[in-house]
């Protein structure tokens, strides 16, 4: 009997794609298994390389570009435009423009770091004719609140003293006054729709500056200079500027300081929400159109991948979303990391069966790095000889249905 196996991984972040991990794993289950039957299903979190797939899978293009990176210098960008019906749909991916593999590790400071790329790669997209936005958020760089995004977009953020605040995180501690007189006006007519991580909002204990801002360089010092930022960029965001995009329904205001997905992205996601951005559950946005939860359900087994494998990993990682849809249907998960962190064994509550980390030895994260394709393949292998030896069969046999 041929065996089915799903193969749906998430990148492994600053060294494989999506696509490239499902490839390195297949290599590994042919060797053992020649004949199975592999659906890969590479998959994308709002991070790295969401608009390249987004428009593979949907008929699209990307449309290069160059924007204000994250430290203030020009990099080399893109959006994707989307084909199908309806509306010329684009897709920003805020990791192309101001993600965490744009900041050179000696200026890893988020209270510095800015989203103004953002903010033009949508202006971008509006100037190519897009009418409906779609902003993948993931693998950020920065804690500016999406601030530097609006600057982008036209909006003045003042000081005490009417001056224009300096861009970054760590001066929202100052902010005074938004101006939105000078916001693109096509803002008001165009669909705005993040793609986020319900678990991450803007504010409090669990707020985005204390979760993600040490993982972005910050010392204690600066986290709660960004958090008290935050704080402030929320309520003046609350006065001056979401009152402009309230929703025509009557329907209730979305509290930027905790509402779901308020901290995405650094708190990117209050910042567009602001301007009447929609914040949606990613897997709800990214996952349409791939029929996963019927591949899944055909498979005997799935495969998924991420770089790294901790107590974040149930808070919407990949792995957590793919392995608690199989669970649903009744089929076992394995996880292949890079790395496994503390926390690890939570994800045995979303249904995942069993886990392993790829490296073979202690070594440098840069030879990890440009190697882990190699350490993927073969790190599948041994889990699949180990599972072929499980079912008291012999090395090279399928598994037992």
């Amino acid at each position: 009997m041929t065996h089915r196996i799903a193969i749906a991984p998430s990148g492994f972040k600053e060294s494989l794609s999506a696509a490239r991990v499902a490839e390195a794993i297949a290599v590994g289950v042919r060797r053992v298994i020649p004949d199975a039957d592999l659906d890969l299903i590479p998959l994308v979190d709002g991070g790295e390389g969401t608009a390249e797939a987004l428009a593979l899978a949907g008929g699209g293009r990307l449309v290069p570009c160059t924007a204000t990176g994250p430290v203030g210098d020009p990099v080399a960008s893109h959006f994707a435009l989307l084909g199908g019906p309806g509306p010329l749909t684009a897709v920003v991916e805020m990791a192309a423009v101001a993600g965490l593999a744009l900041v050179p590790p000696g200026l890893r400071h988020p209270g510095a770091t800015t989203t103004y790329g953002v903010g033009e790669l949508i202006r971008a997209a509006l100037d190519a004719g897009a009418r409906r936005i779609l902003i993948g958020c993931g693998d950020s760089g920065t804690s500016d609140g999406g601030a530097g995004a609006l600057q982008a977009l036209g909006a003045r953020l003042t000081d005490r003293h009417g001056r224009e605040l300096r861009r970054g995180g760590g001066a929202l501690h100052e902010l005074e006054r938004i101006d939105p007189s000078g916001l693109d006006p096509r803002l008001a007519d165009a669909e705005l729709l993040v793609a986020c991580n319900p678990y991450n909002v803007l504010c409090g204990k669990r707020g985005v500056a204390r979760v993600f801002g040490p993982q972005k360089g910050a010392t204690p010092a600066e986290v709660e200079l960004l958090s008290a930022g935050l704080e402030r960029l929320a309520a003046v965001l609350t006065r001056d500027l979401a009152p402009a995009f309230a929703p025509a329904s009557g329907a209730p205001a979305v509290d930027l300081r905790t509402a779901p997905g308020t901290g995405a992205s650094g708190g990117l996601g209050a910042g567009l929400a602001a301007v009447g951005a929609r914040l949606l559950p990613r897997y709800d946005v990214l996952l349409d159109g791939l029929d996963l939860d019927a591949r899944l359900a055909r498979a005997d087994f799935v495969i998924t991948a991420e770089g790294a494998l901790d107590h974040q990993t149930v808070r919407g990682k990949i792995p957590a979303e793919v392995a608690r849809r199989a669970h649903a249907a009744g089929v076992p998960v394995l996880v292949l990391a890079g790395t496994i962190g503390p926390g690890a064994q939570d994800v045995r509550a979303v249904g995942v069966d069993a886990y392993s980390a790829i490296l073979p030895a202690p070594m440098t994260l840069v030879e990890a790095i440009g190697r882990s394709g190699e350490f993927l393949a073969d790190a599948t292998e041994r889990a699949m000889r180990i599972m072929a030896l499980g079912t008291r069969l012999a090395p090279l046999a399928p598994l037992a249905a």
